[in-house]
């Protein structure tokens, strides 16, 4: 029984399809080459212009001095800076030329998504210039503060620097989260309940429990001003050559014996040297 479907007539719509679809495609699909190699060569040329542009310029050099170059090691990046903003910006270039052989082809959903991740890069950009510019700034405000707490005789300068310098980084990669727009509110909450908890506890330290070792350490910069390493000095009954002043005491030798002075004995009583 004839039922009006002709085999022979749906095999040439479906090759005569097939055909128009392939024609179709096939200026899409050229178009698509030549943009890979025209990108191609596109970003190899600028990745070697900035390098150029790097070496003649010193900028390598100039960026080692001003601590960026150490900066980028901690972060886990190595190579030169030039050699890093080059080989960024061949692979930026490579996925821009992407998205065009994406929209190309009608990869559309790719496309969007390259083209995203590009609306979103000057985000990623200004988060990684905050951790890097942070870490270069916590890196000299640790190493001043340990420089100036040992010049002032402190023992515990180096840790003091340290903790300064991990609190500037702790407020830098708030800061740099928060230009990758991820809501930090809960993070500072927390640290603002840790920093009055810790705020109290030292309070009640100094106030009660370590009172007089807070007034030593106080009176111990006075006495480093006047007192020096090798001079006679006299004070509360007991006399002898000072031979070091610690945080807490001030250490005479007295026959041959090391006597040690509270450094708040200092800010109670006279002595003559």
């Amino acid at each position: 029984m004839d039922n009006g479907f002709d085999p022979l007539s749906a095999a040439g719509a479906v090759s005569r399809n097939l055909v128009t679809a392939v024609a179709d495609l096939a200026p899409r699909f050229l178009v698509a080459v030549v943009v890979i190699i025209l990108g191609l060569v596109v970003a190899k040329l600028a990745e070697k212009l900035i390098r150029l542009f790097c070496e003649r310029l010193k900028i390598d050099a100039l960026l080692e001095r001003t601590g960026v170059t150490g900066a980028l090691r901690r972060m886990g990046l190595s190579g030169s800076p030039g050699r890093l903003l080059a080989r960024t910006v061949y692979f930026l270039l490579i996925v821009l030329f992407t998205q065009s052989v994406c929209r190309a082809v009608g990869l559309s959903v790719i496309a969007d998504a390259i083209g995203s991740f590009f609306g979103y890069l000057p985000n990623l950009v200004a988060a990684f210039l905050v951790l890097l510019l942070g870490m270069i700034l916590s890196q000299f405000v640790g190493r001043t503060i340990t420089r100036s707490a040992e010049e002032s005789g402190l023992e515990y300068g180096g840790l003091l620097g340290r903790s300064v310098s991990a609190l500037v980084m702790f407020v830098v990669v708030i800061m740099a989260l928060s230009q990758l727009r991820i809501d930090t509110a809960i993070i500072r909450l927390v640290v603002l309940v840790l920093l009055a908890a810790v705020a109290v506890a030292i309070a009640l330290s100094f106030g009660l429990g370590t009172r007089d070792v807070t007034r030593n350490i106080v009176a111990g910069f006075y006495v480093r001003r006047l007192v020096h390493e090798g001079e006679l000095l006299e004070i509360d009954g007991h006399a002898g050559t000072v031979v070091g002043v610690t945080p807490l005491q001030t250490l005479l030798e007295q026959d041959g014996r090391t006597l040690a002075v509270p450094n708040q004995v200092f800010l109670d009583k006279v002595f003559r040297s």
